[in-house]
């Protein structure tokens, strides 16, 4: 759910968001140093408590250690991500190795239930105060932990981890195939189809920022005013795909009891620089993986079958 925090605020979690890059990337920077990956609590002792007794990371001690770890947290679940993906005990995509953080990407810092509260209306986040989000709905139990995000058009967001019990919703129908395409985004088996929301002068404008881009020196505000103008369109475009994605998937799973997907090969196809940049628009995968998801929740059966 999104905030607007205070001018005050925003310079405690840009401080917020700095400390935690750093300590993800010295931690990063130790493990590729070492033959062997240390132990988390090693990596808690060399990148936080031994930093912050030197002069150039004194300034860790300035926000909430509990940030910190989640921080080196955040790397070890990487790691073991990384490393069971290459196994292939891990489905879905292959998972690279961990990359360094920058401060031009989006950013985000996670505290446990103990450095942030419910407050009534709002939830105080340790070192930074009290914000107040727009709540969409109550949450249905006690959070454990909360992610503070700032995207890339200087949006603020916080995402709670929640435990919920599913409510078990009985299927309409027995099964359904569906064939996904670009004109038409899915082809339904019971003669139903979804058209997929227009793109075209959003990819427009985004390809005419792209140009300007292009023309303007770095580090100078205009082209900072123009890549804020760029990450606010994909927001724009990437808003309006998930909420289509999400409702298609959620009425498809809530009333069929099987769903059958075509394995598509994105990967293969966006090798078409005619139909790359629509197919990438489409976001195929991202509903596959949420048809998966909610599967699993509402206990549906969820296949995939090849394309030969």
């Amino acid at each position: 759910m999104r905030f607007y925090p205070s001018n005050q605020q925003q310079q405690s979690l840009a401080q917020l968001f700095g400390c935690v890059r750093v300590v993800w990337n010295d931690a990063l920077a130790v493990c590729k140093q070492s033959e062997k990956k240390p132990k988390s609590a090693n990596l808690l002792h060399q990148v936080i408590t031994q930093a912050k007794q030197t002069e150039e990371r004194a300034w860790l001690s300035e926000v909430s250690n509990i940030a910190l770890q989640q921080s080196v947290a955040d790397l070890e679940t990487a790691f073991k991500n990384f490393f069971e993906s290459c196994k292939g005990k891990r489905k879905g995509r292959k998972v690279g190795y961990p990359k360094f953080k920058k401060r031009t990407n989006s950013q985000s810092a996670r505290l446990t239930r103990g450095g942030f509260s419910i407050k009534e209306d709002g939830v105080y986040l340790a070192k930074i105060g009290i914000v107040k989000p727009i709540w969409s709905r109550a949450l249905p139990s006690v959070p454990s932990s909360v992610t503070i995000i700032k995207d890339c058009a200087n949006r603020y967001f916080l995402s709670f981890v929640v435990e919920i019990n599913p409510d078990i919703v009985e299927a309409k129908k027995h099964s359904i195939g569906i064939d996904l395409g670009i004109k038409t985004f899915a082809a339904m088996s019971d003669g139903t189809s979804a058209k997929s929301p227009s793109y075209k002068q959003l990819d427009r404008k985004d390809r005419r920022l792209q140009r300007k881009l292009a023309r303007q020196p770095k580090d100078s505000k205009r082209r900072n005013k123009t890549s804020i103008q760029i990450a606010k369109l994909h927001n724009q475009m990437g808003d309006t795909r998930k909420d289509f994605l999400h409702k298609l998937s959620t009425k498809v799973v809530s009333e069929n009891q099987t769903i059958i997907l075509e394995d598509l090969n994105v990967s293969g196809l966006v090798k078409n620089r005619k139909l790359a940049r629509v197919i990438s628009q489409q976001g195929w995968y991202e509903f596959r993986a949420l048809c998966e998801a909610k599967s699993e929740k509402f206990g549906r059966e969820f296949r995939v079958i090849s394309r030969s």
